[in-house]
């Protein structure tokens, strides 16, 4: 089996120091490829700098709603020249979130706006991050359609998964749906996700699987296995199927080739 993690947060400061160890460990669990994330125009930087020594893990770039408010005057030009790297995907981790509210409301949507026209004029998918804000957020996408995208850490109900779907996005799957506190709304929606738009990510190292047992410290990428564990318990799928078509899926919204070649950067 080879599984694709859509969502690791490398340069978290719970992994510092742990790296290039953490990859490895993905390796040797067959998560063969990974894509990292980024918060803002640094963290994105990082991320470029490791995937070019690094294959098998490519990253996004852009600019998360919590960091709206710090961008420089000249953010979305230096955010066009990272979009140049080969190991750029997607843009993002952008959106809004009304929930914590670390950027005023209207410049987290003027930051939005800026990324999802890139998303045209780059030609590559938005990696969506949304929390307490979906009417606005979706009305901004029906506005200024990307012309792909996922539904990072989706964990609403069907209503708006079907919304999600109704534009054409991937959605994107993680631990949230191990837990069994708060994951019954995701896991009553996962059976309305065709099987060509399911994506599976930790978003390590954050939302380790409860289903884990003994609990580790926190979530890695090498942990993925668990998630697709529940969605094949929970779809009647096979652990193997899913692994494979979330993997598969994975390629086809990053634009990048299902088999592993040298020059898939």
């Amino acid at each position: 089996m080879r599984w694709f993690d859509c969502g690791v947060n490398l340069f978290s400061p719970q992994f510092a120091g742990q790296e290039v160890a953490i990859i490895e460990a993905a390796r040797a669990a067959g998560v063969q490829r990974c894509l990292l994330i980024s918060s803002d125009l640094s963290e994105s930087q990082k991320n470029t700098d490791f995937c070019q020594q690094h294959s098998g893990c490519f990253n996004t770039a852009g600019v998360h709603p919590h960091q709206a408010a710090f961008v420089a005057k000249n953010w979305l030009a230096q955010l066009q020249q990272q979009l140049l790297a080969p190991s750029v995907v997607a843009i993002g981790e952008c959106g809004l979130d009304f929930n914590r509210d670390f950027s005023p409301r209207i410049q987290q949507q003027r930051v939005f706006e800026a990324q999802l026209a890139l998303s045209q004029q780059a030609k590559l998918p938005v990696y969506l991050h949304e929390r307490d804000a979906f009417a606005t957020q979706i009305a901004m996408l029906k506005a200024q359609p990307p012309i792909a995208g996922i539904a990072h850490c989706f964990t609403g109900d069907s209503h708006q998964l079907k919304a999600y779907l109704d534009l054409g996005l991937y959605i994107g799957i993680t631990g949230w749906l191990c837990d069994e506190r708060r994951g019954q709304d995701l896991q009553q929606a996962l059976a309305y996700i065709p099987a060509d738009r399911l994506i599976l990510e930790t978003d390590a190292p954050y939302l380790t699987p409860r289903t884990i047992r003994p609990r580790p410290r926190c979530n890695s990428p090498a942990l993925l296995a668990a998630i697709g564990s529940e969605v094949a318990r929970l779809t009647g799928a096979s652990v193997q199927q899913i692994a494979e078509q979330s993997y598969q899926n994975s390629c086809r919204l990053l634009q990048l080739p299902v088999e592993d070649t040298p020059d898939a950067h």
